[in-house]
């Protein structure tokens, strides 16, 4: 690869919120937020100075016929837009036109180190928003047409040039029938052309439309955004195993009615009493939201290492640390730490380590004496979790 992070530099420790970045055009990560996130596009040139990406377009195409992978190939053609979804077959990349197409690959990080560090730079925003790192390559002309996002997105230019037209528009309608989210009707705002390095900031919902200029490919780091419908419908899955209710439907007391298909009123009532037992708590949502936020999308799949003893994990944990997997997510909230949508309560002995492997998504050599929170880290190894 052509590129690296360099983790002590873009990561300082200490006041981290309160330092100009270059990422962000020397605002701090504090003024972006207060000024332009989720308000107005950011243009910065030279966000991510030296950047020209993290592989090539034969790299990404190998990656795109992988088992494991979400590709889609989007092309305009004179019929419309087409899209077909991978994983494809090598051959089917040698029967490409000359332009007007794009190959996208979603969770680049998921296979790539230099894809998680690459995210790292974006560590002012919580990871329980962050998405996934998608690449896309395209050859002069191509692209996927006026769109819009319901998420905030940091478009990253890799090689070649890339013109980006944007538009804050209220009219989203749009085309009827076609495979993708296409605006019918766009009308261009402002105009930017980003080359290497320079990065564009959307807000959800501002209408943009991408071209490449030339063989180009560019990075987008996208923060989820899920819908109050998504997460009510979610959490009342969520609440399936938690709710209780005591008791049965009774009615000792009732009367012949004249129509017998009526629901009636007496009915009605005990029913709305007992599902008034439904409640929550502010631990429950923490929870849900923990379990939920850092759930694995369904195509991913853990790998289980050989399995090694506890005292051999510790061994090596001790000689070299450890890190999550690529494909891991780990949040955590007071005392419970949430993997892969999985939920386990700690003491506060092991809050200082956990913290750090779920903040950095790594532990360092070291001595350590806590057993509990190295039983833990041994079970989330053998599950494939983290890796050494």
């Amino acid at each position: 690869m052509r590129y690296h992070v360099n983790m002590k530099k873009n990561h300082p420790i200490t006041k981290h919120h309160e330092l100009p970045l270059t990422l962000l055009g020397q605002l701090t990560p504090r003024q972006f937020m207060t000024e332009y996130w989720q308000k107005k596009p950011l243009l910065v040139r030279g966000a991510i100075p030296g950047f020209t990406g993290l592989l090539d377009a034969d790299e990404l195409a190998g990656l795109a016929c992988e088992e494991d992978s979400q590709a889609r190939l989007i092309m305009e053609t004179k019929a419309g837009w087409q899209l077909e979804q991978g994983p494809f077959e090598e051959k089917r990349f040698s029967k490409l036109p000359e332009r007007n197409w794009t190959l996208l690959v979603q969770g680049l990080n998921h296979h790539l180190p230099e894809g998680r560090d690459l995210l790292r730079q974006f560590d002012f925003i919580p990871h329980a928003r962050l998405d996934d790192l998608m690449v896309s390559y395209a050859p002069d002309g191509g692209g996927v047409g006026p769109h819009f996002d319901s998420y905030d997105v940091f478009l990253l230019q890799g090689m070649g040039r890339r013109i980006w037209r944007v538009s804050e528009q209220q009219d989203l309608t749009l085309v009827k029938g076609a495979p993708l989210r296409i605006l019918q009707n766009f009308h261009t705002d402002q105009e930017w052309t980003l080359e290497a390095g320079d990065t564009l900031y959307l807000p959800p919902h501002v209408a943009h439309w991408g071209i490449a200029l030339e063989d180009c490919m560019t990075y987008s780091i996208g923060f989820r955004a899920p819908s109050a419908q998504e997460l009510g419908t979610e959490f009342l899955s969520f609440l399936q195993e938690k709710c209780v209710l005591e008791g049965m439907y009774q009615d000792p007391a009732l009367e012949p009615q004249r129509h017998a298909a009526k629901i009636g009123a007496a009915m009605l009532d005990q029913v709305i009493s007992m599902l008034s037992g439904i409640k929550w708590t502010r631990a429950d949502v923490a929870q849900f939201l923990g379990q939920y936020l850092s759930e694995p999308k369904p195509h991913v799949v853990f790998d289980p290492p050989r399995a090694i003893s506890l005292a051999a994990f510790k061994k090596r944990l001790e000689k070299g640390g450890i890190a999550l997997s690529l494909k891991s997510q780990m949040l955590f909230h007071q005392h419970h730490y949430f993997m892969n949508g999985e939920m386990v309560n700690l003491p506060h002995s092991s809050e200082p380590i956990m913290r750090r492997l779920a903040d950095t998504k790594r532990i360092s050599s070291g001595i350590y004496t806590d057993m509990i929170t190295v039983q833990q880290l041994h079970e989330w190894y053998l599950a494939g979790y983290l890796e050494f």
